[in-house]
């Protein structure tokens, strides 16, 4: 389920929904209404995923080149 995963990557990143929204949905209230019982079309889910795997990716590839 698509809100699960972005409430295990709110936590991991510390990131708070209304940025997260903007982020990746271009709608602050994203993960507000996922939380109210929206069900967001396919593609949307689809490019949630994909953003938050590029941006955990991304995080990923900036802890290696710090340490």
């Amino acid at each position: 389920m698509l809100l699960r995963k972005i409430e295990i990557f709110l936590r991991e990143h510390s990131m708070p929904a209304t940025k997260f929204g903007r982020l990746a949905a271009h709608d602050p209230r994203f993960v507000l209404d996922l939380r109210m019982g929206r069900i967001p079309r396919p593609d949307t889910e689809l490019r949630t995923r994909a953003w938050m795997q590029g941006y955990a990716d991304r995080a990923a590839a900036g802890m290696k080149e710090a340490a």
